[in-house]
């Protein structure tokens, strides 16, 4: 019973980290410059971070052991791909790296965990 009560507090914990990360994004989008290269890529970028919380919250729904892992794999690619916008809006000069170092961190982070929960998944 101690288990099942410390994994549910684990998946819950996860569930608002990947929603804080989500709510983090939407501030990080909104502060992107006004012009049409920031457009056009804070819009993929919102839209991978977006589908990282709403993504986890459908691995928590799952209903089997392969769609457990199937969505978590999209979810893990969507943080991967969250990611790849920060380093570019980064390395492009949309915004300087120390206002992106404190979700860079969190997304790798996410991407860890939810990597080692698909490890230790069986299909």
């Amino acid at each position: 019973m101690g288990s099942e009560n410390s994994k549910e507090l684990f998946v819950n914990s996860l569930r608002d980290r990947t929603k804080s990360f989500v709510l983090r994004s939407i501030r990080l989008f909104k502060s992107l410059p006004q012009n049409e290269e920031a457009r056009i890529i804070g819009k993929q970028f919102l839209r991978s971070s977006s589908s990282v919380g709403a993504n986890y919250r459908a691995v928590c729904r799952s209903r089997s052991q392969r769609e457990f892992f199937a969505k978590l794999s999209i979810t893990i690619e969507e943080a991967d791909e969250s990611l790849f916008w920060i380093e570019i809006i980064s390395e492009s000069g949309l915004l300087p790296l120390e206002k992106l170092k404190s979700l860079m961190q969190e997304a790798e982070e996410i991407i860890k965990i939810l990597s080692k929960a698909r490890k230790s998944a069986t299909i």
